[in-house]
């Protein structure tokens, strides 16, 4: 049997078939050396603009395509982001991916996605499996402790961290770490003070899990408030959910088994609140007029259920924007410095949300405004001016 001439294909295709266009053709097409080409597509040394066009216009007739894996080995670089998130799964990590990708779209990025399934193994194993694939990462971890947190994260690259504990920044290089943090605590005293404003007295709350650093945040800004305005907060009127829709219903069946049972439902989310107000309705009961329910995020779906939610806006994409415009900066500023640690601290920026007043717990018309509500960060918090969380926002 004959054999096959090296480069026909077992068609009987000939081995004249056009082949992929290689560096070494570009220069050879160009008339330049493979070294010049190598420097035009990388940007990474200057060269004559004649030649720059030469060169671009050859690549661009051969259709040549730089193999990303030799060009990151090359120059250590790629044109890939990571992302960690808790979970995949509903609309606020799928806004939040909105905000990201628009960004790195933006400057010719694209996203590496995972999931850490709300585990401190399951974060260290996403890290692990992107180590050398991307150039910077944004890393969402409220569910992780700060120590296991800071142990998994890869020290030479610039990483941006949403909603995490603070602590995580205590040994982090600020020449490449930022924490950009929603104000949790800030939304929900804003909340409860709108809802004792427009006279419910009996306010209970529906939190997320203890180890979750945003839960932790709305439960502290739920009960200081609620001191504040001498209302009792029984231990009853406290459940834990889990931020889901069952979560929300189950945690509301025990709220609304209490004597006396309460006015108003603050659920740390507004995917707890929907499942809260299914229970009620369940009990045969009027959201409001029986029971107000509020949530936090203002998902998409919360402005379309009936009655429309009442919420603390939190504008995800717009927080997952400013998350990747934050990397961005710091990939730049890290290539543009020494690799020594820096001795200043790490930088975090908080970013306040807006209360919003639908239905779901509409307020009397001469209900006054919320006062502005300010925390006090620390040194080395820094705030955005975007909205007061504690601005208030009537949606009819």
């Amino acid at each position: 049997m004959p054999r096959r001439k090296p480069g026909a294909t077992s068609a009987g295709r000939a081995e004249h078939e056009p082949h992929a266009a290689t560096i070494k053709d570009v220069a050879r097409e160009a008339g330049v050396s493979v070294a010049t080409v190598s420097r035009v597509l990388n940007g990474t040394a200057p060269v004559r603009e004649e030649t720059r066009r030469r060169i671009l216009d050859a690549a661009r007739e051969l259709r040549f395509t730089p193999n990303a894996s030799a060009r990151s080995l090359s120059t250590r670089r790629t044109t890939a982001l990571g992302v960690v998130l808790p979970d995949l799964h509903g609309e606020f990590f799928s806004e939040l991916l909105r905000g990201v990708d628009r960004v790195a779209q933006q400057h010719g990025r694209h996203l590496l996605v995972s999931s850490s399934h709300h585990d401190s193994h399951g974060i260290a194993d996403a890290l692990r499996a992107m180590h050398g694939r991307v150039d910077g990462l944004v890393v969402m971890a409220p569910d992780v402790a700060a120590d296991a947190l800071g142990e998994a994260l890869p020290h030479n690259l610039p990483t941006i961290l949403l909603n995490c504990a603070p602590a995580a920044l205590a040994d982090a290089d600020p020449q490449r770490v930022r924490l950009l943090s929603v104000d949790n605590h800030g939304g929900a005293v804003a909340m409860v003070r709108h809802l004792a404003r427009v006279g419910h007295e009996r306010i209970a709350f529906i939190g997320g899990a203890a180890h979750n650093a945003d839960a932790r945040e709305r439960r502290r800004g739920y009960l200081e408030a609620m001191q504040s305005f001498g209302l009792a907060a029984p231990a009853s009127y406290l459940q834990r959910g889990d931020f889901s829709e069952e979560g929300g219903w189950r945690a509301a069946q025990a709220l609304l088994a209490e004597s006396p049972r309460p006015t108003a439902i603050f659920a740390a989310n507004d995917m707890m609140a929907i499942g809260a107000m299914r229970a009620i309705r369940e009990h045969g009961l009027d959201v409001p007029h029986d029971v107000a329910v509020a949530g936090f995020d203002d998902i998409p779906t919360a402005r379309y259920i009936s009655p429309p939610l009442t919420t603390v806006r939190v504008d995800v994409e717009a927080l997952g924007a400013r998350a990747t415009t934050l990397l961005l900066d710091r990939m730049r500023a890290a290539a543009a410095t020494s690799t020594e640690k820096s001795s200043e601290k790490a930088i975090h920026e908080v970013l306040p949300g807006t209360l919003v007043v639908r239905a779901s717990c509409s307020a009397s018309t001469d209900a006054p405004l919320v006062p502005p509500y300010h925390p006090n960060p620390t040194p080395s918090v820094r705030t955005r001016p975007v909205h007061s969380a504690a601005s208030q926002e009537t949606v009819s």
